[in-house]
């Protein structure tokens, strides 16, 4: 039964529209701007030729990943992170390489380095998530086009990832959280799976009360449900572009 009532009028199980534009970007390689409700990040991938230096030699390639979050993105105005990164853009820029290079055989890159940019314009909550999933449209942009040109074979693309947050509000399991939500919640969850149902990453964390085995399963099942609908997004915003 719903006991908690969201701001936008969505069910518990559903998440906000999201729309994907290609393009947006158009001297980088692959670029998608994401849009999750109020949630919106552009993602570009560039493919630059060499890895880093303790990889050279090896015959494999690196994805490495940049988040920022623009000074107007959230109201009031955040200050610009130039010198010295905050720990939590280290952290989700740590989160998108991680979740990115999972869905990759780097043995079949060769020595390439692809750069994923997350630049979040306006936030609202899970702004890493929609990094994550944008990000990787973005890269499947980019390594298409290798593909086409011959310099990749097929095998090389890569395999789906998206991720999405689930949490707990006034005891109400819901997927997806806005900013309203998220700044509530009593357990935050973020989840990103792969197209064959894997977990490549859950961070969960109990902001209030702790939370129980059978909440978990609970909320990894909506997240799952969310992963997938994301995934059929990301394949149509493809294939619409062919």
């Amino acid at each position: 039964m719903m006991t908690f009532t969201r701001p936008d009028g969505r069910s518990h199980d559903e998440h906000r529209h999201v729309d994907i534009a290609l393009g947006v970007a158009p001297a980088a390689q692959g670029s998608a701007l994401i849009r999750c409700g109020n949630t919106h990040v552009i993602c570009a991938a560039s493919i630059m030729p060499g890895v880093p230096e303790w990889m050279t030699g090896r015959g494999v390639g690196w994805l490495t990943a940049e988040y920022s979050m623009l000074p107007y993105a959230t109201s009031p105005r955040n200050r610009r992170e130039q010198e010295r990164l905050s720990g939590r853009t280290q952290e989700i820029r740590r989160l998108i390489g991680r979740s990115l290079r999972a869905s990759l055989d780097m043995t079949l890159l060769g020595e390439r380095t692809v750069c994923i940019d997350a630049d979040v314009l306006q936030a609202d909550g899970g702004t890493r998530t929609a990094a994550v999933t944008g990000g990787w449209v973005a890269l499947a942009i980019a390594l298409q086009r290798l593909v086409v040109a011959g310099e990749l074979v097929p095998r090389a693309m890569p395999t789906p990832v998206a991720a999405i947050s689930v949490g707990i509000c006034q005891g109400q399991p819901i997927l997806d959280l806005c900013y309203s939500e998220d700044s509530q919640a009593e357990v935050d969850l973020n989840l990103v799976m792969d197209g064959q149902g894997r977990y490549i990453e859950v961070q969960g964390t109990a902001e209030g009360r702790p939370f129980s085995r059978a909440q978990l399963d609970v909320m990894l099942s909506l997240g799952e449900q969310g992963v997938r609908s994301l995934m059929v997004l990301q394949r149509a915003a493809l294939e619409g572009a062919r």
